[in-house]
């Protein structure tokens, strides 16, 4: 069995959905096996993940939203109860070795660190093997990835590519475990952080796309829409849905926009046709083994649609948009040739996502549209299929997954795993379609809710309600105001351009009840429509490792904590204490850093000569540093911020101290008032991943050459309160 997740890629986004990338391997498997046009996600990340594993509802699964926005409310802990097992552990117990590689976004943020618990990491949540990333996204060219519960250390190798490594591991470990045990079945669960930003790809992927998009992206709905009847996906006759306003018609664009712009594509198509390639690797490695015909593969071509969290012009460093810093076109043209290579963290304008979505209207995080939700899927297994190359229209839904998976391997769905009962599974078997085509659906009512968007599919119909766009800062209505719902029906209008609720209102009634049944059913009640705000562990209610803590103390070799697990210093003020030893000759290297390269802070030695660096977005860098080197022997370095006042993203003074003697002071403009950076680390003693201080870099240059026998971080007392 393979399982094949493609983060961040909408129903057009492969060549046989119509897509304007070449996506090969998935059409060599669509070819010969199955295409699913009509299967829907949860429209974002970690509750489809979840809800793939485990053939439960998101909910269920208590993954209401990305586990960064966990809640305390039941179906939002981001904690996956133990009567919700993956299929993962349940092939495992019956025999199958397993392996799992890529992203994962579903340990529950307070528990991705060296103290667990460790329940709800890949490898104790059904795999044998992990190789891969905690969060939600990684630098690919500087990734923080684990080998089970282990840091990897990554290669100095200037061509290393997160993409290429992983399939290389996924590729080593499959015909290890046939080498060594043939008779054996396995479940690959290969999962690419690629096409999510940041759209990271080696320029010679890049090249070959130069130019292949100034057409822009009204023209490639055209183009994507008249190929997806052609070939079948889409039914003839169905219409453009309108895109949002908010996207602007591409001929009025500016000379720079359009420029701009399409190198954002370029980039992207290059990332996906690059993320395609390392599949078909993976692919042919089983041919080659003789092991093909036999496996079961569906490579579901996207968690979500794709995603519009670029915003009106995109990022060169995302970051920015989780910091609500808006970069501007002229600025992110001076460094348009580098774009997609180490020096940026990318995102795309969203017009891009619309068109990656066609025939919809919307994109990821907007549960209540197919553009959201539906993606392309391939099913291939040339021992349990006999149709080649055909479409199937019944409605799916990634719950299926687990099911049909079970039913595939000759396994019942168990009662009871590891001693606890188990809730049984809400998806249905995809099997009964396999050699079907108008086979009666079984999957016939869905409900669908993130962050207030939310739906319901019942028997073709579709009620609807589109609370929030994913560039907008606050909901377009309360929760409570009922007057937006919209119903459609999905039998005779695909692209949902025809709202019936003007003119169906009992019908409208009858599946607006059924949702609030099926919300009260999988624990969705009370919904929460709040996104950023939930990022803030007080704010959203959930348990916080560093909940009441004003200090932190820490010593070399304590690396790789991640914002959820290291002392909150945003937005007030703070004191470092570094006491060290410094050798013979002249010291060097990071004592303390979080973050990196797109944000961040450093306290480190350069030549000598202490100094504290901060790194606003990789938009402007204000250093505080010594005069003098360092005499050998003990020392201790102090960096004291005087935070300017209220309110979030301010700046203050910053004053370094050796010995208790002031040796340098700056005021330091603005600070990051969110998050520095989804996969950057704190680390004490080295700078992880890409370096804060360029001149210090990172990893093993960043080492620092003595001794960090205590380091402390503090903040106020009524900062750690109120928060």
């Amino acid at each position: 069995m393979i399982v094949i997740l493609v983060d961040d890629l909408g129903f057009a986004g492969t060549s046989g959905f119509g897509g304007p990338i070449p996506t090969p391997t998935f059409d060599r498997l669509a070819d010969g096996g199955l295409r699913y046009n009509n299967f829907h996600t949860t429209a974002v990340s970690s509750p489809t993940r979840a809800a793939l594993k485990s053939g439960r509802n998101h909910h269920v699964a208590n993954m209401g939203g990305i586990i960064e926005t966990g809640t305390a409310f039941p179906g939002n802990t981001g904690q996956i109860p133990n009567d919700v097992a993956p299929m993962a552990e349940m092939l495992r117990l019956n025999g199958y070795s397993t392996a799992a590689f890529g992203k994962w976004h579903e340990t529950a943020a307070w528990e991705a660190s060296v103290s667990g618990p460790f329940d709800r990491w890949p490898t104790r949540q059904g795999f044998d093997k992990f190789y891969g990333f905690l969060g939600g996204e990684t630098n690919h060219w500087a990734p923080f990835i684990y080998d089970g519960t282990q840091r990897v250390e990554i290669p100095e190798d200037p061509t290393y590519h997160f993409m290429t490594d992983m399939t290389n591991q996924a590729v080593d470990w499959m015909k290890f475990q046939k080498a060594l045990t043939p008779d054996r079945p396995f479940l690959i669960y290969f999962a690419p952080g690629a096409v999510h930003a940041p759209h990271h790809v080696p320029r010679e992927w890049i090249s070959r796309w130069r130019g292949k998009f100034d057409q822009g992206w009204d023209a490639l709905r055209e183009q994507i829409l008249a190929r997806q009847i052609q070939r079948g996906v889409v039914p003839r006759g169905t219409p453009l849905a309108s895109k949002p306003d908010f996207i602007p018609d591409w001929s009025t664009l500016s000379a720079d926009q359009k420029r701009l712009f399409s190198r954002q594509f370029e980039v992207f198509a290059a990332f996906l046709e690059m993320t395609d390639h390392e599949i078909g690797r993976l692919i042919q490695a089983v041919d080659d083994v003789g092991q093909l015909e036999n496996t079961l593969v569906i490579y579901i071509a996207g968690d979500n649609g794709t995603s519009a969290e670029g915003g009106a012009n995109g990022m060169l460093n995302e970051m920015t948009y989780f910091n609500n810093v808006p970069e501007k076109v002229e600025d992110m043209l001076k460094v348009v040739d580098k774009w997609g290579g180490p020096e940026t963290y990318p995102h795309m304008a969203a017009g891009w996502a619309v068109a990656l979505d066609t025939p919809f209207a919307w994109t990821k995080q907007v549960a209540s549209d197919h553009g959201g939700t539906k993606v392309g899927v391939a099913v291939h297994w040339p021992a349990g299929i006999r149709s080649k190359g055909g479409v199937r229209p019944q409605f799916h839904h990634v719950i299926d997954i687990a099911p049909t998976i079970l039913e595939a391997a000759g396994l019942p769905q168990p009662t009871t795993v590891n001693g606890t009962r188990q809730r049984p599974m809400d998806g249905v078997s995809m099997i009964y379609s396999f050699d079907d085509a108008k086979a009666r659906e079984r999957h016939t009512t869905q409900y669908f809710e993130m962050f207030g968007n939310r739906a319901l599919y019942h028997e073709g119909w579709f009620a609807r309600v589109i609370h929030k766009a994913p560039w907008e800062a606050n909901p377009r209505r309360p929760l409570n105001d009922d007057s937006g719902w919209e119903l459609y029906d999905t039998r005779s209008d695909f692209s949902l351009v025809k709202d019936q609720a003007a003119t169906n209102p009992q019908k409208l009634d009858e599946l607006k009840a059924l949702f609030l049944q099926e919300a009260k059913n999988n624990q969705v009640l009370p919904i929460d429509d709040r996104a950023i705000a939930r990022v803030n562990a007080q704010l959203a209610g959930r348990p916080d490792l560093m909940a009441g803590r004003t200090s932190l103390t820490l010593a070399d070799g304590m690396v790789g904590m991640s914002e959820n697990v290291f002392l909150n210093i945003k937005n007030t003020s703070k004191t470092i204490t570094a006491e060290i030893e410094v050798p013979e000759g002249r010291a060097n290297g990071t004592l303390i850093a979080q973050g990196g390269r797109f944000g961040g802070w450093s306290l480190y030695i350069k030549d000598g000569v202490p100094a504290y660096h901060y790194n606003f977005l990789g938009i402007e860098r204000t250093t505080v540093s010594g005069t003098e080197p360092l005499k050998p022997g003990k020392a201790t370095i102090r960096f004291t911020f005087a935070y300017d006042g209220d309110g979030l993203g301010k700046g203050g003074l910053g004053t370094l101290s050796v010995n208790d003697k002031a040796v340098g002071r700056e005021h330091i403009p603005r600070t990051q008032p969110i998050i520095f950076s989804a996969d950057e680390t704190a680390d004490v003693g080295i700078d992880l991943g890409t370096p804060v201080v360029e001149a210090i870099g990172a990893e093993r240059r960043s080492r620092f050459t003595g001794r960090i026998p205590r380091l402390t971080v503090e903040i106020p007392a009524a900062a750690a309160a109120g928060r």
